[in-house]
């Protein structure tokens, strides 16, 4: 084992877990727990929003994919960008104004039926758990990576501290760890562009000039075609990331930890910025694996160009440097995980366990007791699943996890938010035909059958890898139609009140409308 990687992970570890004993001595309510009580503000929680959406997969997988190939790599980036812009104009501060923990909430306030209510928690879990799982099972394959240890090991250590963060800290220690490691990660991002700019004179047209050099792809480096051979594979994985990006529960949860709507629109430009200028860090960093690592060395230590980054760091720093970015990358994967477990556990603490079961009498503490028994399932059930798909292909859960998301929760909140002839019944029809479309989708789609390396050695049917150009499509029309074909079941004082309490947070009764 590599002493200056041991060092730097205990560091990290240390660290967070000052912060969890931290929060847990201000943690006294199931508000506190949920939310922390509203109490950041924008630019925090906009920093927590980086945190939470910046995954290892961005950290690692951009800059390595950029690395093999090209300038395509950074589709990606520009996917997830660009899933701020629905969720800005659309869906942050109606979220916000309408519910008070979960997107249950939200679904809730239009149509106050438990099975509605119970749908959408269990969705939320879903989304969480396939998120939660390749999170888990890359960290625990680089880690096992950089510092030797097994990979059960690796799964097992992660998983714990997750479960530990979110059982004593609750959304308090998840929101500062986010916080953390956010300033960390744009800090040793920045800090290795700044090195690699100063190799080549700080011109940047001196790197781009040398990438036709150095890269296998020669000329082609710069021109589109290299990740997708058809147009209609970019345009869906596209969709699916815009999509799926604004509808992910962990961040839209999020928009309950500010005060107000201010606090929400202030959340959302500080964390577009922040997110911004971290993919285009990412871009300058993967031609700079190109330049000074080479593709194949890269391939030769990781064929999925997942170690692009710790290779980078210790061209440019040695190993002193490419420690504490391995450990940067760690620390992203526990502020990503225990954002999602956090998630899970307040869906189903708050819309099943106290709406569902106990009928919203459940006390406080029966609550915060629930939330933590919660935590200790979810992240024990994860730690199980993830210790047996060390070998499974994790696009295959990073796949579906985006077209559930896209096809699930985004119809059904643009739907309830902005569509008076909206019923319950069409909220069920497009959660039900969404996931449906989209695991069947997956499932016939390239992650699962291909020939040689598939699930099933079989010709892929849905030549789609991201199939959001057909899912989501089709859990809208399924949404629409259930809508349609059903008696207007649809209450247009609820709906009246709904439009005015999205737009300006005052809350009223139906009978005033």
């Amino acid at each position: 084992m590599n002493l200056t990687y041991f060092l730097f992970f205990l560091a990290i570890l240390f660290g967070t877990l000052i912060i969890t004993y931290w929060a847990s001595q201000r943690e006294k309510t199931t508000r506190q727990f949920y939310v922390m009580s509203s109490g950041l503000t924008g630019m925090q929680n906009g920093l927590a929003i980086a945190g939470d959406f910046i995954s290892a997969a961005s950290f690692l997988g951009v800059t390595g994919s950029i690395a093999l190939n090209g300038f395509d790599g950074f589709i990606y980036a520009l996917g997830f960008l660009g899933s701020f812009l629905p969720l800005f104009f659309l869906i942050a501060e109606p979220v916000r104004n309408l519910g008070q923990y979960t997107i249950g909430d939200v679904i809730y306030f239009r149509f106050p039926e438990a099975r509605i209510r119970l749908l959408t928690s269990m969705s939320t879990m879903l989304v969480s758990m396939l998120y939660m799982i390749p999170q888990l099972v890359a960290a625990g394959l680089v880690i096992r990576f950089l510092l030797h240890v097994p990979y059960h090991l690796s799964v097992l250590i992660i998983g714990t501290l997750m479960v530990i963060y979110v059982v004593f800290g609750g959304m308090m220690a998840t929101s500062w760890i986010q916080i953390v490691k956010t300033i960390l990660l744009l800090s040793g991002a920045f800090l290795m562009v700044l090195i690699l700019l100063s190799r080549f004179h700080w011109n940047v047209l001196a790197i781009v000039e040398q990438i036709p050099e150095k890269s296998p792809l020669s000329d082609r480096f710069f021109r589109p075609g290299q990740l997708f051979a058809h147009p209609v594979d970019a345009l869906s994985l596209h969709l699916s990331l815009i999509a799926g990006t604004a509808a992910l529960p962990h961040i839209l949860v999020r928009f309950y930890t500010v005060k107000d709507r201010l606090a929400v629109r202030q959340s959302v430009l500080a964390s577009i910025w922040l997110i911004g200028l971290f993919y285009l860090m990412t871009l300058i960093l993967g031609f700079g694996v190109v330049l000074l690592v080479g593709t194949s060395p890269l391939v030769a230590m990781d064929p999925s160009g997942n170690l692009a980054a710790p290779l980078l760091a210790d061209a440019l720093g040695g190993d002193f440097f490419a420690a504490f970015i391995s450990a940067v990358a760690f620390a992203t994967v526990l502020a990503v995980v225990t954002g999602l477990v956090v998630t899970a556990t307040t869906s189903f603490a708050h819309d099943i366990y106290n709406h569902f079961l106990k009928k919203g009498k459940a006390t406080e503490p029966q609550q915060l007791k629930a939330a933590k028994m919660a935590a200790l399932i979810i992240g024990t059930f994860a730690i199980g699943l993830s210790l047996c798909m060390q070998n499974m292909n994790a696009t295959f859960l990073v796949s579906l996890t985006f077209s559930v998301a896209a096809a699930m929760h985004l119809p059904l909140l643009i739907l309830t938010l902005y569509w008076k002839r909206f019923n319950s019944t069409g909220a069920v029809s497009g959660m039900i035909a969404g996931f449906a479309a989209s695991f069947i989708c997956v499932l016939l789609g390239p992650a699962v059958m291909d020939p040689d390396h598939g699930l099933i050695p079989h010709p892929a049917i849905v030549p789609l890898e991201y199939p959001g150009i057909l899912s989501i499509p089709a859990a809208f029309l399924a949404a629409a139609a259930g809508a349609w074909l059903s008696k207007p079941h649809s209450d247009d004082a609820r709906f009246r009140l709904l439009r005015f309490q999205s737009h300006t947070g005052i809350r009223l009764e139906p009978k005033d409308f």
